[in-house]
């Protein structure tokens, strides 16, 4: 990124780990062509298939909370793109990314390893949220909105892991970030926020998938 929009994300979350991982990451590889010209902005962009990419504020929120170490093995539910799970590849070395469209899957997948990020798993599933097959994790980070806490979800955590996720309506939510002790959970309301709805068992249906890109993902 640019050194200004840096300097304004730095501004909002003053954590130089995080943005220098954001620096890192050449966004506009993980934008369709006709938006690269707009990949440095601090806004979501369509990637297709009604999904978007999140804006770099957004990634920044949400890592910072997490309190990332680099021996943390993280979970990302919601690969898109594959924008936020090369953010986190500068931060840990082990990354598992779900993602329940094919398509977006193999692109991520693909425009990932061409990165040179080898330490990111992308795996399709349309099943149960996360992925209890590589369970538990330090760290899980949800980039789509749930109705609820997610009790399965939070149940793949090891103890002393930490999970992010906007949970709320379809219009608004609130970025959750819950700490698991033992089988003790505590959660924290980080704020307001707006993400597209979270498809799958205990989430929402998928006749709720559709959404503007730029009403999206945004806090």
């Amino acid at each position: 990124m640019h050194g200004t929009a840096l300097d304004r994300l730095r501004s909002g979350v003053p954590d130089d780990r995080v943005i220098g991982a954001i620096a890192r990451v050449p966004r506009d590889s993980f934008v369709p062509e006709e938006s690269r010209h707009l990949a440095y902005e601090d806004i979501a962009l369509p990637i297709g298939l009604g999904q978007t990419i999140f804006q770099p504020m957004i990634v920044a929120m949400m890592l910072r909370a997490l309190d990332l170490r680099r021996s943390d093995r993280v979970l990302e539910v919601g690969a898109g793109s594959g924008y936020q799970a090369a953010v986190l590849a500068e931060l840990v070395d082990e990354v598992v990314s779900v993602e329940r469209i094919p398509t977006l899957a193999d692109i991520a997948r693909d425009r990932l390893a061409s990165l040179g990020y080898d330490g990111v798993s992308v795996v399709v599933t349309d099943g149960p949220i996360g992925w209890q097959a590589g369970a538990p994790y330090d760290v899980i980070v949800v980039a789509a909105a749930a109705p609820k806490l997610l009790r399965d979800l939070m149940e793949q955590l090891a103890t002393g892991g930490r999970l992010v996720i906007p949970v709320g309506s379809l219009e608004s939510q609130q970025l959750m970030k819950v700490a698991r002790s033992g089988d003790t959970f505590s959660v924290e309301d980080l704020g307001p926020c707006r993400f597209i709805p979270l498809i799958g068992d205990e989430a929402w249906p998928e006749s709720k998938a559709g959404g503007r890109y730029d009403d999206d993902s945004r806090c």
